[in-house]
Formats: C-alpha cells, structure tokens, sequence
C-alpha cells in the first residue's frame, strides 16, 4: 500500500512561520514535550479538519521515524491490526495503554518524556481512526475495520473489546487510578462517556451502509460483525427482507443474542436463588465434593508410617435450595426509542425462565400489545415477533398483565419504557394499584447497553413518592434487583 504521508517533505522546511520544526536532539527534555505536543496537535487537527496540514503532517511523520515508529501510524486509512500484522511488537504496547502510569505523578525531572512521545504517538493512531468516521457511504469491511481499530481503543483502555460499546463489564478499568504530571484524565469518569459515544459512532456507520444488499451478498454479509446497532436496523427491516438476505439476517441476529445471553447468565448465577434446604441430601457428584471438610474429618485415619491418609468417608457440599414459586412479569415497551431496552430484557427474561419455580411471562407493546410468553424461553424468536413501533399506550400492555397477578405477594413486574405516554395519568394509576396490591412493582427507564436514556419526569417523580423509583443504568442494576427478590 502506498503511503502518501510517507512522501511528506522535511518537517523543519514546512514547519509553520516562526518555528524551526521539531527538535529531535535526543534526551533534551524541552525537545521531547515539544513532541509531543506537536503529535497531539495533529491529531486534533485531523479530527475536526480531516483534510491533511501539511506543516504537521511533515513534522508528525519527523518525530515518528525519528522514535523508530512506523509512518503508518500516521495514516488513518490504517487500521491498527495493519499495523500490528506488519510490526508485531507493538501490540503489546497498545495494551493498557491509556491507563494512567504507575509514575504518572512523578516529578517533571523524574519523568520519561521520550516514552510519552512514543505513547502519544501510539494513543493519536487508536483515538484518529476511532474517531474520524467521515461521511458517505459505508461498506461491510469499513465497518468491520471500524470495530476493530474501535476494540483497540477499548483494550487501551484496559476494557476488553466490546465491553465500552456494549456496556458489559463497562466497570473492567474502574479503579485504574487518576492521571497526574502526564495530564491523564480519571478513567474511572471518562469510561462511561466514551461508551456511548462509541455505540453512537458505530450506529451512525451502520446507518450510512446499503445493509439489505449486504446482507443479500453472503461473503459481505459474513464480514459483519454483531452489535447492538446493527440488530435494531435488522429488526426495523426484517419484514423487507427475504431469501439469502433474511437468513443472513436471522444469523446475525442469533449470535448477537447468544453472546449477551451469556453474559447476562453469568451476572445472574453470580448468586444463588433461595436458601439451602438441608433436608435434601446432596448430590454425590464430584463437583459437590467439599474436599477441605473431607480431609479434616479423616484426619484421624493418617498413618504415620506410611505417611498416608486414608480416606473412609467423602464429605459432599449441599446444593439444593429452598425457593418459594415465583411469577415475574415482564412488561416492554418495543417503541422505536427503546430497542436496546427491548433486545436486553428479552433476553434477560428467557434466562429468569430457564431458574426452576420462576414463572415468566413476557410483553411487549406499543399502541398495541403482544404476547411473547410461549416464545420467552427463545429470546431470538421472541424478537422475531416484535413490531417496532412509534407511539406508546401502556394501557393496553397493563390490560394483559393485571390478569397474571394471580397472588400479589408472589409476584414481580417489571415495567421497562421511556414512560412518555399518550395516556399517562390513566397508566400511573393502573401501575399504582398494582403497587398498592402487593405485588412488588419494578418500572425500569433505561436497560440499555450503554445506560444512557432519558425518563419522562412526571412519571419520574410520580414513582419516587410512591416508593418504587426508576431503575436507570446498567441491566446489572435490574439484574440485583430481580434476585433480590427471588432470593
């Protein structure tokens, strides 16, 4: 591949008016800060003008080669797996790499200014091809290298790949720590802006793609890869879609739905439902073994002779639990606005399914309700079944669910919505009775994967004096609270 910024003149000649370009004296402190300010420069340049200055881009492309770096760090057009094919090195250094350093709050003097120039160089190539998305239409393969240079950005972040734009394990670089001398910002509050930002970069991408001829091509369509913005178009679309484009389609959506399946069957089996019952005894299996207690209550069997312990009993750990039969009712607002809510607690509500002595039932609405109850244990076919709709009357979803309220104390209801309803005040009073009846009432405003939504306030307000605020946030938050009260 050509690489036109490797052809850029000398950095000290098309340095701008007044500058004598970068000073690439090694081990001059001042020299190395002007470095990497210059590099951090460009890269604010190219962001917000992605035409090339040409100024910065000689004078980037100098200190580049001068800290032994390849000149395609310096091109947007590639991508960071490029870049680690050819130099195979540095994919360890772009690991962790935005995490602020253990001598991040080192004195000026004390401080490794040529190792930031380097790690500024580094940072400039994930945040520039991240960031810069352009405009116009998008390809299968620009949007797969988009996701990968955006996983890049996530592991130098200390996130795995996925976990920013999805919001699944969102907290894995909390506690990193502040930047200090460096000027590294708190991971800790940054990580949870960048998240939506990257899932509204990535839907706007899948929105500039023709994705009904991607999809209608099977060597493009394998090139995609799964993402909650890619699912809500394929949801808005499927009904236009048929033959090789629809199989592609339902695939996509299959995997999509599996792999946060199993993160979400992860957070709920973190914790058990119910207390053990030590009237059963327990399985004598292997994984129920309780080694530490089998050796102690053997211990009088050691022979010291032969120093061996002989074992004539196994103790086994008791694993079944004592629960009382549950009815969860899940109730989704399948709305345009609320899509990823409607894909998360699909999900989550086929895995509440799957725990024995839960009975669920599963909603889904707009200004007309479905339901989804007989395909709850299949969240890709209960997706299948939605029709995404514009406006929202929660009266008739609440017209479904009040009947399955058979014993109050026994059951849960979860609604999930924006709450900007066409009868609001009718709707608060149906969900307050059910409230008022015993039944533990749980309205959630935002499940999202990124956890950004916005609440209609007067509901809001409304549930807070009742004594049920709004669940908002990560579906952790819905997770803890649905086995509390399973528990």
């Amino acid at each position: 591949m050509n690489d036109p910024i490797a052809a850029a003149p000398d950095a000290a000649n098309d340095a701008p008016a007044g500058t004598t370009g970068p000073d690439t004296t090694h081990g001059a402190p001042d020299a190395d800060e002007n470095r990497r300010q210059l590099l951090y420069w460009r890269l604010l340049a190219r962001l917000f003008d992605p035409a090339e200055q040409p100024a910065l881009e000689s004078a980037g492309l100098a200190v580049t080669e001068d800290i032994g770096l390849p000149a395609s760090l310096l091109d947007p057009r590639v991508s960071v797996d490029s870049v680690v094919q050819r130099h195979p090195a540095l994919a360890a250094e772009f690991e962790g790499l935005m995490v602020p350093q253990a001598n991040a709050d080192a004195d000026a003097a004390d401080r490794d200014r040529a190792a930031e120039v380097r790690r500024a160089a580094l940072v400039s190539k994930v945040l520039l091809n991240t960031f810069a998305t352009g405009s116009g239409m998008v390809t299968a393969g620009q949007l797969a290298a988009w996701q990968s240079d955006a996983a890049w950005l996530e592991r130098a972040l200390g996130c795995k790949p996925g976990e920013l734009r999805t919001g699944r394990g969102a907290g894995a670089a909390a506690g990193t720590g502040t930047g200090g001398g460096t000027g590294n910002p708190d991971l800790s509050t940054l990580i949870p802006q960048i998240g939506p930002e990257l899932a509204g970069l990535e839907a706007d991408l899948v929105k500039r793609m023709h994705l009904r001829e991607v999809l209608a091509d099977n060597a493009l369509a394998s090139r995609l890869t799964p993402s909650m913005s890619l699912i809500e178009q394929l949801l808005r679309d499927k009904d236009n879609l048929d033959g090789t484009a629809l199989a592609n389609a339902k695939a996509l959506i299959r995997r999509f739905v599996d792999e946060v399946a199993e993160v979400l069957r992860t957070e709920v089996e973190k914790a058990s439902v119910g207390e053990l019952d030590r009237s059963v005894p327990p399985k004598r299996v292997f994984r129920n073994l309780d080694l530490k207690r089998t050796v102690e209550k053997n211990l009088v069997n050691w022979n010291p002779e032969d120093e061996r312990l002989y074992v004539d009993r196994l103790y086994y750990r008791q694993t079944a639990r004592r629960t009382t039969p549950q009815r969860l009712i899940v109730v989704v607002d399948q709305s345009g606005s609320m899509v990823d809510s409607m894909v998360n607690c699909t999900i989550l509500a086929s895995i509440f399914a799957g725990l024995p002595k839960v009975d669920v039932h599963l909603i889904a609405y707009d200004t007309r309700a479905v339901d989804l109850t007989p395909w709850v244990g299949d969240p890709f076919e209960a997706l299948l079944r939605t029709d995404l709709g514009g406006g929202t009357d929660g009266t008739v979803a609440m017209a479904l669910a009040q009947p399955r309220i058979a014993e109050p104390r026994n059951t849960v209801v979860v609604w999930i919505s924006d709450f900007y309803e066409w009868r609001g005040e009718e709707l608060f009073a149906q969900m307050a009775a059910v409230h008022r009846s015993g039944a533990r009432f749980i309205p959630v405003g935002s499940v999202t994967s990124s956890g950004r939504g916005s609440v209609n306030p007067w509901f809001r307000e409304r549930f807070k004096d009742q004594g049920t605020p709004v669940i908002s946030g990560h579906i952790r938050k819905l997770v803890h609270e649905l086995k509390t009260f399973l528990t």
